[in-house]
């Protein structure tokens, strides 16, 4: 299983955002890049270093390896409808994507090693898979084991808002995927249309 091991918050810093979703991201102390000459004036970008920087944090903000985001933008524009909302729809139905909306964890990165340690079910059979994709009227859970973790508990006494294509029960501390979203219920501040002008050059 791919993942990104390199420096968490140095593209954060880098754009001026807590991509990383972490609440001790040093991009809110300090919203500029890093070295001595990152609090003066705005850098430049040309058309291509804007597009690749869209894409680099769209990919690091889902945790998401290069080859594995091509197929995902490959499968978006055989798809129907607009390709920059339907890539956003993929990566919005990657099984840590969801368990992180729901609230079962702080971060991505922390929704997604819940998911590899076989914390996470599916229609009720547990799943490693990060990436496993979830369909509308599938139902997402914890294992018993998970639902007392301190984490999962420190999660969810956040009380983060369940966005409105999700259905979040508390009780069974289960969750379903009542349709797929809408781009304006997407919390990503990406200008997605970018990621695909890079990809028709």
């Amino acid at each position: 299983m791919a993942r990104y091991i390199g420096p968490k918050h140095k593209l954060c810093r880098r754009v001026g955002r807590p991509l990383c979703g972490s609440a001790k991201c040093p991009a809110l102390k300090r919203p500029y890049r890093p070295g001595q000459h990152g609090p003066g004036r705005p850098q430049k970008l040309s058309e291509y270093g804007a597009q690749l920087l869209e894409k680099q944090k769209l990919r690091f903000i889902y945790g998401v390896m290069e080859r594995q985001f091509r197929r995902y933008f490959e499968q978006a524009q055989r798809s129907r409808g607009v390709t920059g909302e339907v890539l956003l729809q993929l990566l919005e139905q990657r099984l840590d994507t969801v368990v992180y909306r729901l609230g079962f964890a702080r971060t991505m990165a922390a929704a997604r090693q819940l998911v590899g340690h076989g914390h996470v079910t599916l229609n009720g059979r547990r799943v490693d898979i990060a990436s496993c994709q979830v369909k509308p009227g599938d139902v997402v859970g914890l294992t018993q084991k998970a639902r007392s973790l301190a984490v999962v508990r420190e999660s969810l006494d956040l009380r983060r808002p369940v966005p409105p294509y999700l259905s979040l029960d508390e009780t069974t501390m289960t969750g379903r995927l009542q349709r797929l979203p809408l781009r304006e219920e997407i919390p990503v501040d990406v200008d997605e249309s970018l990621v695909v002008e890079l990809y028709a050059r």
